[in-house]
């Protein structure tokens, strides 16, 4: 018994050290609303005009990190078209990573065509002096469907090669499924079958390049 004592009495110190040892405070940051800013751009809507194509600016805004914008611009076809490249720069910084979602489209009827509105945003630091910036649209695009190269595309495809004097004939054929796939039916016999389908494949045929620049004042 009298050996038992001096274990109870250690084990009785280590169970007081560990009850009794205090864990290290955590500050934890305090978040400033005034720090996330909500500003509305004071510049009324506008439109700009790159090679008979227009793009509007209907509302463009700040909500904390995010800065949003709503365009406006006319589908050149029936394919889905969105916003494929832009950027918002402010300070000598550029923001090239950003988001679009459609907000709403409206059909073509009597000749004039459909038209689509899409939300841009990106993200930019809480405290980005925003009071000389600008939303850069570099392009639009719709990648198309096989169905699509030939419904829509491959008329527009050919026309340019045969502008081009690249002696390259397109055709819609059945693939082994049953559906039509746009194909190369002739090339010169110095192209590869790379090449050849770079030339066809090219994004140039299913996007429309800008840029489209906006200035907009969303504050410091």
């Amino acid at each position: 018994m009298k050996k038992l004592i001096p274990i109870l009495v250690f084990l009785a110190m280590v169970i007081s050290a560990c009850g009794t040892k205090q864990a290290p405070v955590v500050a934890l940051p305090t978040i400033n609303a005034a720090s996330y800013p909500t500003v509305q751009a004071s510049q009324p809507a506008s439109n700009q005009s790159v090679g008979g194509f227009d793009i509007g600016l209907q509302r463009a805004w700040r909500d904390g990190k995010m800065v949003y914008a709503n365009v406006c611009f006319a589908l050149p076809d029936q394919a889905n078209w969105t916003i494929w490249s832009a950027h918002f720069d402010y300070s000598g910084q550029s923001v090239t990573d950003f988001s679009a979602s459609l907000l709403s489209t409206q059909n073509a009827s009597n000749g004039q065509p459909g038209k689509r509105w899409d939300r841009v945003s990106f993200y930019v630091p809480p405290d980005a002096d925003l009071s000389s910036a600008s939303l850069v649209i570099e392009s639009i695009g719709a990648y198309p469907t096989q169905d699509e190269y030939c419904s829509l595309y491959m008329p527009k495809i050919q026309q340019t090669l045969n502008q081009r004097g690249i002696a390259i004939t397109l055709d819609c054929k059945a693939n082994a499924k049953g559906a039509m796939t746009m194909q190369i039916v002739s090339k010169p016999a110095s192209m590869s079958q790379d090449d050849a389908e770079k030339f066809i494949y090219s994004d140039e045929f299913y996007t429309v390049k800008g840029p489209w620049t906006f200035a907009v004042n969303l504050g410091q």
